[in-house]
């Protein structure tokens, strides 16, 4: 129990640039205080003590705001930073090195006893401030769960999850950004930086309007150019579009 204290302790210490000492993160963490008491009450769950259990449980959430069911499972050096308003469902699986943020809920979407109704993170998950990952299904390892999502289908490990309902993008695109974050040991709220699928697909429509303009565009030129080396002519409508007027980048800063 101590070993497993020292251990959270440090873990705040290197994750966390407000932390001082480790005096200040014994008395003043409530996310270290709610893994404390989760531990002991989960000891009782197990041992098939569910009312003292639940009633540590209970206290515990009076005591940090931390709501955590006895019954989950939770890995070692576990970083719930500020903490008020996460609630952890019974079935609910977390793995060595997570990092959870305030509002989070790793809650379930099955009312059927005995089953698995809460979600299973992987080694080194982080979960953004306010998200919701609801159901039975796994956050594969390293995955980031951004802030505000609500994530209801399984997410590889390495990915990123965004939005409501959550889109999965895959970490190629912001290799760089996490080469920095890891060096400083996670990547905080797991924030993506411009990669929102809904944003580059219609990044992806402006840029192929733009290229359609211009073929259109040039296609005109040509058919002028040869009507006025024809006998029929000028052949150009009055209304034919044979300049580009589309504003590519305007467009794409609004979606940015």
């Amino acid at each position: 129990m101590f070993s497993r204290l020292r251990e959270d302790i440090a873990t705040i210490l290197e994750r966390d640039p407000a932390a001082r000492t480790g005096f200040e993160v014994l008395t003043c963490y409530p996310g270290l205080h709610a893994l404390a008491v989760h531990r002991l009450a989960h000891g009782c769950w197990t041992r098939g003590w569910h009312w003292l259990g639940r009633f540590l449980s209970h206290l515990g959430r009076f005591l940090t705001g931390i709501e955590i069911h006895p019954g989950a499972t939770i890995g070692r050096r576990v970083f719930i930073d500020h903490g008020m308003g996460v609630v952890i469902g019974e079935t609910a699986e977390i793995g060595d090195d997570c990092t959870i943020y305030q509002g989070v809920t790793l809650g379930g979407t099955s009312l059927y006893k005995g089953a698995k109704r809460h979600p299973t993170l992987g080694k080194g998950v982080i979960v953004g401030a306010n998200s919701q990952v609801l159901g039975g299904f796994v956050v594969g390892d390293g995955a980031r769960v951004g802030s505000g999502a609500v994530v209801v289908k399984p997410v590889p490990a390495g990915a990123t999850a965004v939005g409501n309902p959550a889109r999965i993008l895959h970490d190629a695109v912001d290799v760089q950004r996490e080469a920095a974050a890891a060096k400083m040991g996670f990547s905080a709220y797991g924030v993506s930086q411009g990669d929102d699928p809904v944003a580059q697909a219609m990044k992806g429509l402006i840029d192929n309007a733009s290229g359609h303009e211009h073929q259109i565009a040039m296609l005109w030129a040509a058919v002028e150019t040869l009507s006025q080396r024809s006998a029929v002519g000028d052949c150009v409508p009055s209304d034919a579009q044979t300049r580009e007027d589309f504003d590519a980048a305007a467009l794409n800063q609004l979606v940015r």
